[in-house]
C-alpha cells in the first residue's frame, strides 16, 4: 500500500476550480423532471456538455468587464434526435467533429458549432455497445483559421458491437475499414495505435487490430466469491501501454500493460475501487469511494498528493455525477487574479523641452532632460 509523502515540498500544485454550476437546475425545472450531467468533454475556451435528457451544451468562456472575472457562458442548446441520456463525447480537432453515443448510435457534429453533420454526408452508426478513437489521433492539436493549409489525416476509432469490432476511419467522410469477431463481445474499450483494450462482463484483453488476436489479461474482480458488482477501467498511458484495474478483494490494484499483453512497470494499489481514473502524466488521478482524489506518480508508483473531492450537490441525482475527465489538448480556466493584474497603474511620461511630469496626484515632479534623438 502507498501512502501520501510527509514533505509538503514532494506535493505537486494540484488544485480544484469549478468551472460550471447551477445550470442543471433551470434544465430539470422547463423539463419537469431532474436532470443531471452525464459526460463532458473540454478544449481551449470551449466546453461541452451531454446531459440525461439528450440535451448537447456548449459553454464559452467569455470576458467580462475588467472589474469582474472571466467565466463560461451557455451559447447553444440542442436535443440528441432519440433525446435519449448523452452517454459519451469525443471531440476529434484535427478533423473538427465531435462524436456524440446516446441510445447505442453515435452521432457526429461539427466543431466548434456544434451542428449536426449532414445523413447524407454521415449516418449515426447503430448498434454500439461502445466505441474507442484512437487516443493518438485525439492528441492531434487543431488547425487555427490562420494556419497555412496542410493535408489532414483522418482519425480511425472502433466501435465495439454485440459479437464484433467494426473498424473505421473519419475525416470529411466516414470509411469502413474492417471487421473482427468478438465471441465474449465487450463493454469498455481503449485504443492506441493498432492496440485495443476491451472489457468484456469479467476479463481485461488487448487485441492486435492488425493481426485480428487476441490475448487475455486480467480478470475485472479477483473476488469471484463476491457479489460486489466492479466496474472495468482501462486508461491509455502511452502508445504502446495501457493501465488496468483490477479488485482483489480486499483492494485494488493498477497493473500496467504493453499492447503486446506483458506487464511493464510497478503497479498502483488503492484500498478501494476508484470511480473514475484520469490521466495527466506523469501523474494518474483517481476518484475514491471515500470522497477524496488521489495522484499517483507514474515513474515511481507513489502517491503524490490527496485532495478532497468537490461536494455533492443538492439535487437528487448528484449521488451518482462526479467523474474525471481527460481533455487531451487542454483548455481555459477563468483566472481569479484578472482584476489585479490589469489594475490602473499610474506611468511617468517623458516629454521634450525639459518639461515637468505631473504624477498621480497632480504634484509637479523633478525636471526629467530631453533624451537624445537616434
Amino acid at each position: 500500500m502507498t501512502y501520501a509523502p510527509r514533505r509538503p515540498i514532494d506535493v505537486p500544485p494540484y488544485q480544484l476550480q469549478p468551472l460550471l454550476s447551477g445550470f442543471t437546475d433551470a434544465l430539470s425545472r422547463s423539463a419537469g423532471h431532474p436532470v443531471s450531467v452525464r459526460c463532458a468533454q473540454a478544449i481551449g475556451s470551449e466546453i461541452y456538455v451531454g446531459c440525461s435528457n439528450g440535451e448537447l451544451l456548449r459553454f464559452a468562456l467569455q470576458g467580462g468587464a475588467t472589474d469582474s472575472q472571466e467565466s463560461y457562458t451557455l451559447l447553444s442548446r440542442q436535443s440528441i434526435p432519440n433525446e435519449k441520456p448523452i452517454d459519451e463525447i469525443v471531440l476529434a480537432p484535427s478533423i473538427s467533429r465531435a462524436l456524440v453515443l446516446s441510445d447505442h448510435q453515435i452521432h457526429f457534429y461539427t466543431l466548434p458549432a456544434l451542428d449536426v453533420v449532414s445523413h447524407n454526408v454521415i449516418k449515426p452508426i447503430r448498434n454500439v455497445v461502445t466505441f474507442a478513437v484512437d487516443e493518438q489521433h485525439l492528441r492531434r492539436p487543431p488547425q487555427l483559421a490562420n494556419d497555412i493549409p496542410v493535408p489532414v489525416d483522418p482519425i480511425e476509432f472502433c466501435v465495439v458491437k454485440r459479437n464484433a469490432i467494426s473498424l473505421y476511419s473519419l475525416r470529411e467522410r466516414l470509411f469502413f475499414q474492417k471487421e473482427i469477431p468478438l465471441p465474449t463481445g465487450g463493454v469498455l474499450a481503449r485504443r492506441t495505435g493498432r492496440y485495443l483494450c476491451i472489457a468484456d462482463k469479467e476479463n481485461y484483453n488487448v487485441v492486435d487490430l492488425i493481426q485480428a488476436s487476441l490475448v487475455p489479461l486480467l480478470p475485472i474482480s479477483q473476488a469471484y466469491d463476491s457479489d460486489i458488482v466492479v466496474k472495468p477501467s482501462i486508461t491509455v498511458i502511452s502508445e504502446n501501454e495501457f493501465l488496468i484495474l483490477s479488485w482483489t478483494g480486499a483492494s485494488t490494484i493498477g497493473v500496467f500493460i504493453s499492447g503486446e499483453g506483458d506487464p511493464v512497470r510497478g503497479t498502483l494499489e488503492w484500498p478501494s475501487h476508484p470511480e473514475a481514473v484520469s490521466l495527466d502524466y506523469p501523474y494518474v488521478t483517481t476518484l475514491l469511494p471515500n470522497n477524496t482524489i488521489e495522484i499517483h506518480s507514474i515513474e515511481t508508483q507513489t502517491i503524490a498528493q490527496v485532495i478532497p473531492a468537490p461536494p455533492e450537490g443538492p439535487g437528487p441525482l448528484s449521488g451518482d455525477r462526479k467523474a474525471l475527465i481527460a481533455c487531451f489538448n487542454g483548455f481555459f480556466i477563468p483566472s481569479a487574479q484578472r482584476t489585479e493584474k490589469l489594475r490602473p497603474t499610474p506611468v511617468r511620461l517623458v516629454r521634450r523641452g525639459g518639461a515637468k511630469v505631473v504624477t498621480q496626484k497632480g504634484n509637479a515632479d523633478d525636471t526629467v532632460p530631453d533624451l537624445p534623438a537616434l
